[in-house]
């Protein structure tokens, strides 16, 4: 086993560890260590991704059952619009991007290229949302609860795209989202969500496995060992503080888009 091969195992521990630490955010390092480190395919890496975060979510959501903080009426709500649109996203619109996008002179951009780079803008933008992280628990938790149904399935609509193009859960879109348009306290946001990407990010890997050879040893290995990650993650939550925690990750993911934006310019 080479270096990097155990490196990208030890990424799938990790990407458990900050799941259960700061309760999302870890997901987003999923698609550069499978292919940064274990050499895989942009395009499968997207959807091996989809099945690691919906398992690792769905793992979260299950233990947030016994402190009823799912909102299963919202999470039905969001979901729908969610995982029609992130199924149709790797069913069809990924495998109908062409391999060469558009050329320019020497500048050639492949699908593999863009699909990296878009996800590296979707890693800043998440950075920033981390960074800057300034809610409330108390102010958001008086809130009554009611639908923007409109607004709730367009963002459903939006995120399901997103999530189906780059494979990442979209927490940091969906959070922000039930607490505008669906007024839950931001604990029970936190938690629904989870419930919410576990639904679209596994329902969206079905479109995939018929498009896609899957190498389900490898793949059920990877998601267990970062289901691992989840529980030690959860078990350090008891001595380290989440929120700063997640100032520093945001930076770090700041850093990783940056990179990965350098990188696949460079080559």
């Amino acid at each position: 086993m080479e270096i990097t091969e155990i490196l990208g195992y030890f990424g799938a521990l990790i990407i458990g560890v900050v799941l259960g630490l700061i309760g999302g955010g870890g997901s987003i390092l999923t698609v550069p260590v499978l292919v940064y480190l274990l050499g895989i395919n942009p395009v499968t890496a997207t959807a091996y991704s989809l099945f690691v975060v919906g398992s690792s979510a769905l793992v979260g959501a299950l233990r947030n059952v016994p402190k009823k903080l799912l909102d299963f009426r919202t999470a039905i709500v969001f979901s729908i619009p969610a995982f029609i649109s992130v199924y149709l996203t790797r069913k069809f619109l990924v495998p109908a991007i062409p391999d060469e996008i558009f050329k320019m002179g020497e500048f050639t951009l492949t699908k593999n290229l863009g699909i990296m780079v878009f996800f590296a803008i979707i890693m800043l933008v998440a950075s920033i949302s981390m960074i800057r992280d300034k809610r409330s628990n108390e102010q958001s938790d008086a809130l009554v609860v009611s639908y923007n149904y409109p607004l709730i399935i367009l963002e459903g609509l939006v995120v399901g795209v997103l999530t189906g193009i780059v494979g990442a859960g979209g927490g940091f879109l969906i959070i922000p989202a039930l607490v505008l348009f669906a007024k839950l306290p931001m604990k029970k946001a936190v938690a629904t969500s989870l419930l919410i990407i576990a639904i679209k990010s596994l329902i969206g890997f079905i479109g995939d496995i018929e498009n896609l050879a899957i190498d389900w040893a490898f793949l059920l290995g990877f998601t267990a060992i970062s289901i691992v990650g989840i529980f030690f993650g959860i078990w350090l939550n008891k001595f380290i503080d989440g929120k700063k925690l997640k100032k520093g990750f945001g930076w770090f993911v700041l850093l990783m888009g940056i990179y990965i934006i350098i990188k696949e310019f460079s080559k």
